[in-house]
């Protein structure tokens, strides 16, 4: 099949339909995410974004249909009570920015979209709701620092793990001053844009640094690494409490797409693989063969136990370069500042 922005968008009002036919609990659906996008592959893969609002409590969150190879549904279900404050979700990062985003919506029972989307809207862009939003992310990656430093977890793939959300987060907080925040696959591939409104480029190569030190002799070893996340991936995946993020379908999503960074965006690559993998180390027991090119990668990006304490350090040093940031936005824009909010 030919995969382009048209038939994508074609699967998924199909997919839509069909859910709202045998049910009539659905409340709403729509897309968002990369098939919005004029590029919504990435190494000739993606995933199409729906969120399914009901009129209760879904029975899952979330949950992965694989279509071929190449692509996938991921549907979000939400129920409608979480969309009651249009206030609340002017100052929330993730659903906010996604709602206000023009999303194509395939089913709107009684205008609920419509509705939901103008009550958010009021007013999104003013800057006390935007410093609000990406307030939220830098304080949770600063939280999430303290927590490493003051009372870190036992195992190394959690510690690894809250890391790598930390700087997510922080990322995040900066790109959430000019719109939405960035998904996984897609982070570090557009954050150098992103940040660009800012005028401050150490923000850009002191997040590329805090996650992929020099001299990290990944270039050597990039085959047999993401070899050993293949086999990694599919140990856990058929593991019964995987979550939907290591469903089996969405393996070539992560690989085919950091296969096709990889030379011209290596930081880019790396993180899709490990995001995922430290996943997986979470999940598998620390003795699991499976285990040992997680450990190699860990060390190469000098995450293990013998730097951990020095690259806390360096997230603290980058985290308060991203709060000035966030400050200085704020006070221009006439608003509270981190502190105060």
């Amino acid at each position: 099949m030919r995969l382009t922005r048209e038939t994508l968008i074609k699967i998924a009002r199909d997919s839509a339909n069909q859910r709202a036919r045998v049910s009539r609990r659905i409340i709403s659906i729509y897309l968002t995410g990369s098939v919005l996008e004029e590029e919504p592959l990435l190494g000739g893969t993606t995933d199409i974004d729906l969120v399914i609002i009901h009129d209760s409590e879904p029975i899952q969150e979330r949950e992965i249909v694989r279509l071929t190879d190449d692509i996938h549904l991921d549907i979000s279900h939400y129920p409608q009570s979480l969309f009651h404050q249009p206030r609340r979700l002017r100052s929330d990062p993730w659903l906010g920015p996604f709602i206000y985003n023009k999303p194509l919506v395939f089913h709107d029972t009684q205008h609920w979209f419509d509705f939901t989307q103008a009550a958010t809207g009021a007013q999104f862009f003013q800057p006390d709701y935007v410093i609000q939003r990406a307030g939220a992310l830098a304080q949770t990656a600063r939280q999430t620092w303290m927590e490493l430093t003051l009372n870190p977890p036992e195992s190394l793939s959690a510690r690894v793990s809250a890391f790598l959300k930390a700087i997510e987060n922080a990322g995040n907080a900066l790109v959430s001053l000019s719109g939405t925040p960035l998904t996984e696959r897609r982070f570090f591939l557009h954050i150098p844009h992103r940040l660009q409104s800012l005028h401050r480029p150490e923000l850009t190569a002191g997040l590329v640094h805090l996650f992929l030190p020099e001299e990290t002799g990944w270039e050597a070893a990039w085959p047999e690494l993401l070899d050993a996340y293949k086999n990694a991936y599919h140990v856990c995946s058929g593991l019964p409490e995987a979550p939907a993020r290591l469903h089996p379908s969405r393996l070539a999503y992560y690989t085919r797409a950091a296969a096709a960074l990889w030379e011209e965006n290596p930081a880019a690559a790396i993180w899709i693989i490990m995001r995922t993998w430290t996943l997986m180390a979470e999940l598998l027991p620390p003795q699991d063969p499976a285990q040992a090119g997680w450990l190699s990668a860990v060390r190469a990006l000098q995450l293990d136990d013998a730097a951990f304490a020095r690259r806390l350090e360096e997230m603290d040093q980058y985290l308060d370069q991203a709060e000035e940031a966030l400050d200085e936005w704020a006070r221009k824009n006439g608003v509270s500042t981190l502190s105060e909010i």
